[in-house]
């Protein structure tokens, strides 16, 4: 029985007890104080069935709760018709969870937290340590998510897309606290490629694996950030890279791309260098040719004006940053990186000192920093 295994039911758990009758928002209540008795339970008596332990106890948890709703008769005549015993019926009940907590009335940070606890089966408090809040602020924002979709039909169709950009907004967030929100969102995108044949899935599935892959190598033993031209690349995980890049080739083979795949090919194409001077530049400009046409976003233009950079000379790569606007995240260090290649160590080194005071978070904005000490100890011999 490993520790993982009551989270990895969760969802179903919940959808069993939705199509029994219980409302969304008492049904993920119940299922967690399920979990938290099977936790308790498991280690010292596993069920032979697992999945059909949490139910039963999630759904006499439900029961009890509302039967203890006397004013609430709708309820009360609804979950006095218990099914009888016996398998589920053979409806997805996984998918259509993932469909609700990523449903487009919520805010994304909204449809984070509530595929977290929901799909992902982790506590309020350790999603409040993962996104560092308070424990009673992550309560109150699934509590409001949990209201705001009680009334959405579980069986209305749902959105891949906006699923796949809430579990990749999970997998950004990286690690912090005790969760490894990374890896947890790795997990859920598994379960998601498990529940639905779509390319686009195992695009993102590729691509968050060819990414994790080089987790070790990105930060030093001081914890300064190591460019990717910079990284030791033995210290990438091979294995990860090996099951990326095979998710991906069946993906694409199916001749229906979307920008997961596309980005998963950039990646692919920086993981199968062996050393950062034999990177196929030419071809990740083209991929984030088709990156732009599918997705027309600025910030893939400043990634492919720096691609442009390294494929054709920095001043190829300057011109195409010319045509962007200079406000874009990252567009000055982007600039200061080029002037840097381009020979022109003067700017270069005032631009760098720019983007460290714009930079979004204090590991980049040291990176940047040590840049422009670099360039101007150099003018300064």
């Amino acid at each position: 029985m490993t520790p993982s295994l009551p989270r990895e039911l969760v969802p179903a758990v919940i959808g069993i007890l939705v199509r029994r009758g219980a409302d969304f928002a008492s049904a993920e209540d119940a299922v967690q104080e399920a979990l938290v008795r099977a936790l308790e339970t498991w280690p010292d008596d596993p069920p032979r069935d697992p999945k059909a332990w949490l139910v039963t106890v999630a759904w006499r948890k439900f029961l009890d709760t509302a039967r203890a709703e006397a004013s609430r008769r709708g309820r009360e005549l609804a979950v006095e018709a218990e099914p009888p015993a016996g398998a589920a019926p053979a409806v997805d009940e996984e998918l259509q969870l993932y469909f609700l907590c990523a449903h487009p009335s919520l805010t994304p940070a909204s449809a984070v937290a509530l595929t977290l606890r929901a799909v992902g089966g982790l506590t309020t408090r350790q999603i409040a340590q993962a996104y560092l809040v308070p424990e009673a602020t992550m309560a109150q924002r699934i509590s409001r998510a949990k209201r705001t979709v009680s009334g959405v039909r579980f069986d209305q169709p749902g959105d891949v897309a906006t699923v796949l950009r809430v579990l990749y907004l999970v997998f950004n967030e990286g690690y912090s606290g005790d969760v490894d929100l990374a890896v947890e969102a790795i997990r859920l995108t598994r379960q998601l490629a498990a529940a639905i044949d779509h390319p686009e899935v195992a695009g993102l599935l590729a691509l968050m694996l060819l990414h994790h892959a080089r987790r070790a190598a990105r930060t030093a033993p001081d914890g300064s950030l190591v460019p990717l031209a910079e990284q030791d690349r033995s210290l990438w995980d091979t294995g990860s890279i090996a099951e990326g890049v095979e998710i991906l080739q069946a993906a694409l083979a199916r001749d229906r791309l979307g920008e997961f795949q596309a980005q998963a090919a950039i990646a692919a194409l920086h993981a199968d260098a062996p050393t950062a001077g034999e990177t196929d530049w030419v071809q990740i400009v083209e991929w984030y040719d088709e990156l732009t046409r599918l997705t027309d976003s600025p910030v893939v233009r400043l990634n492919r004006a720096v691609a442009v950079g390294e494929a054709d000379g920095p001043h190829a790569g300057l011109a195409a940053l010319a045509e962007l606007d200079p406000s874009l995240p990252r567009y000055v260090a982007a600039a200061a990186y080029l002037h840097e290649r381009a020979g022109d160590v003067v700017t270069a080194a005032r631009l760098y000192a720019e983007a460290a005071h714009k930079a979004p978070n204090l590991a980049e904005r040291d990176h940047l920093t040590r840049q422009a000490a670099r360039l101007n100890s150099r003018l300064r011999r």
